[in-house]
């Protein structure tokens, strides 16, 4: 299992403080305060709300700029079982074509981390993981849906039996078979999907993760739709440093 650090500043009143050269991943910021500080040639992706900067909430602002540059981006919030089916229709397609320019590659590159995160390979395998948890676990209620080459989150605190092998190097078409059985999972529930369910909650109090009770199913939904949409971003943006190196 790879090294984990963690630092937990709940609470703390910090003073005189230069952060500079850091590399927070997988940490959160919340209810915080920042009076007087310089913030230059900052990279940040993560979920923001209720994010004021002089006065502006810029949450709103980026989300409307984001769908801007992709208007499918929108989609990606649906409210409906038909806007469900459109979302699921939209990222099938995307990730469609971005296999097929995968393809191109040897086979080795698939496996190269970029930018010291996940490979494409690592990619797909995290959205089965995903895909498990929230649909086969939490929807469909299957307490272990796992399979060996699922891969969770690297700040993921560990779980018995649920598998984690980062170091593996399995073939791409050996993970686009697993990759494709979880699709086709998610498309089965969601073609499904009535407004009943939709309105519904579901619990899974037995060990392992996601363990949750009285949740929304939609929200189940709403998250593999984020994952699917968010790391097809990421796994674009590496293939594009792929071909230019």
């Amino acid at each position: 299992m790879h090294e984990r650090r963690e630092h937990n500043l709940t609470g703390t009143d910090l003073r005189h403080v230069i952060v500079r050269g850091a590399d927070v991943r997988g940490g959160g910021f919340t209810d915080c305060r920042l009076r007087g500080v310089d913030i230059w040639n900052v990279d940040i992706h993560g979920d923001l709300q209720n994010v004021v900067i002089n006065g502006v909430d810029i949450a709103p602002l980026i989300e409307a700029e984001l769908n801007r540059r992709e208007p499918e981006r929108a989609k990606m919030r649906p409210e409906t079982p038909e806007g469900f089916r459109e979302a699921w229709a939209v990222l099938e397609g995307r990730w469609f074509g971005k296999v097929a320019r995968a393809r191109i590659f040897d086979e080795s590159r698939l496996h190269e981390s970029i930018g010291d995160e996940w490979s494409f390979v690592q990619t797909l395998r995290h959205l089965c993981f995903a895909s498990d948890a929230w649909v086969g676990r939490m929807v469909l209620g299957n307490p272990s849906p796992w399979h060996p080459l699922d891969l969770p989150w690297d700040e993921a605190p560990g779980w018995d039996g649920i598998p984690w092998d980062l170091a593996d190097r399995p073939g791409l078409d050996e993970v686009l078979d697993v990759r494709r059985e979880r699709q086709a999972m998610v498309r089965n529930v969601i073609e499904g999907l009535t407004i009943e369910q939709l309105d519904s909650t579901v619990t899974m109090t037995e060990p392992g993760w996601p363990q949750l009770e009285a949740f929304p199913l939609k929200e189940c939904l709403l998250i593999v739709l984020n994952e699917e949409w968010e790391h097809r971003q990421y796994a674009e943006r590496d293939l594009t440093v792929l071909e230019d190196s």
